[in-house]
């Protein structure tokens, strides 16, 4: 889903969120590596897309395998964009709940009694999943 995949890529950096766009709508291979990424993005040093790169593995986004024999790693897709609003949303939801305490709480449900009808029944099915 489009919408989806524009907030997938606005909870994460400007690189990347332009490089998970490229990655997520198929502009590179199942499997790539650093060089593919860097052809989409030639304004950018090789060193910096390795570094993005092996950040967006630290995260869960991308997974990396190391290729026999060399130093270089080869990616690919660990999480959908879904997935990643997903756990984007548990982590920020966690720090907000440490931070705020109970009056966090108090405010997730005061925002859940202010769901439309329409929205508590996309609530109910996307609990049941």
């Amino acid at each position: 889903m489009a919408k989806d995949l524009d907030r997938a890529v606005g909870v994460l950096g400007p690189l990347e969120g332009r490089i998970m766009r490229a990655v997520w709508t198929g502009q590179v291979g199942d499997t790539f590596v650093v060089r593919d990424v860097g052809a989409l993005l030639p304004e950018l040093a090789y060193t910096t897309v390795m570094t993005t790169l092996r950040r967006l593995a630290e995260k869960g986004l991308l997974s990396a395998q190391a290729i026999p024999g060399q130093k270089a790693y080869v990616y690919q897709i660990a999480a959908t964009p879904e997935q990643a609003l997903s756990e984007a949303s548990r982590r920020e939801t966690a720090e907000v709940v440490d931070r705020y305490g109970d009056a966090a709480l108090a405010a997730f449900a005061a925002r859940l009694d202010e769901l439309s009808p329409e929205q508590r029944r996309r609530l109910d099915e996307l609990r049941s999943k």
